[in-house]
């Protein structure tokens, strides 16, 4: 069951991201965060392929893998974009319950995708936990911050398919390929898609003026990020991807305990209790699953 374990790990660090990301985009743009934290992210792969030894298999990785992890880069790279523009015009609380909701998408991929049928019942109900959970989690801003509302949400429903369509994707990407090597791969695709954004846009013409305490945090939240990849990626290849994306989408518990104590942003009861659905909904899946 080290897999399970991992998944676990995967949520505490992509927890602490979301935080270390808030604090870095606070002036820096978020397209430009992302291209710095990929940075981090691909060295930090990269010393773990060479830790492990896997580089030496690089040769072997076949065409169909190889296509699938592009594929999940790609898709990885736009869903960071739509995450980090929502982080950056809404708050944690909000963004993160819908993002999270790329897990019922997941769920759903996998059953049909990889035949993950065991305990079938038990996953649809922890899923329509988890729907009804994240519903409640996402409350509406007052009726003055309307446009600012519709601008975060949109960006966070993108970033919640994409997020879904990485996890399937990588799952057949990274099928005979290990795990560190796999992820050092997609990451390279995540740097490319990264910086080709912030040229392309003309913004990187604000890179001598980022701000050098949001640089420490931007480069802390690509650590934590590389961590949670390598954890997760790890989990999906060696386990049950329809538990192991619940258990890794729990990291917004992380996220609103800390997001409450940084930031002060406080949630209502009924956010909490569609948090407690959530937690619920998860923990079931991974122990009947």
């Amino acid at each position: 069951m080290t897999w399970l374990i991992m998944a676990v790990l995967s949520a505490l660090f992509a927890g602490l991201t979301s935080i270390l990301a808030k604090c870095g985009i606070r002036k820096t743009d978020s397209d430009i965060a992302t291209a710095f934290r990929t940075i981090v992210v691909l060295l930090f792969s990269w010393v773990m392929v060479l830790i492990v030894g896997s580089y030496d298999s690089l040769n072997d990785i076949g065409t169909k893998s190889l296509l699938f992890l592009v594929l999940s880069g790609l898709s990885t790279g736009v869903s960071w974009i739509c995450y980090f523009k929502a982080l950056a015009i809404g708050d944690i609380n909000k963004v993160v319950p819908i993002d999270k909701s790329s897990t019922i998408l997941t769920v759903l991929l996998a059953i049909v995708c990889f035949g993950e049928t065991e305990n079938l019942p038990i996953k649809l109900i922890c899923t329509a936990l988890l729907a009804v959970g994240i519903f409640m989690m996402v409350e509406k801003r007052q009726s003055t911050q309307k446009v600012e509302s519709k601008g975060w949400m949109i960006y966070a429903v993108l970033s919640a398919v994409f997020a879904a369509l990485t996890s399937i994707l990588a799952k057949i990407g990274i099928s005979g390929v290990e795990s560190n090597l796999g992820t050092a791969i997609r990451t390279g695709v995540v740097l490319i898609m990264a910086w080709v954004v912030v040229f392309a846009q003309g913004k990187h013409k604000q890179l001598k003026a980022i701000d050098s305490n949001e640089l420490v945090f931007i480069s802390l939240s690509g650590i934590a990020t590389g961590a949670s990849w390598l954890c997760y990626y790890y989990a999906i290849q060696n386990g049950i991807v329809s538990v192991v994306v619940p258990i890794d989408k729990m990291s917004i518990l992380v996220s609103v305990i800390f997001s409450y104590f940084v930031f002060k942003e406080k949630m209502s009861k009924k956010a909490i209790v569609g948090l407690c659905l959530m937690l619920a909904g998860t923990l079931a899946m991974a122990i009947w699953s």
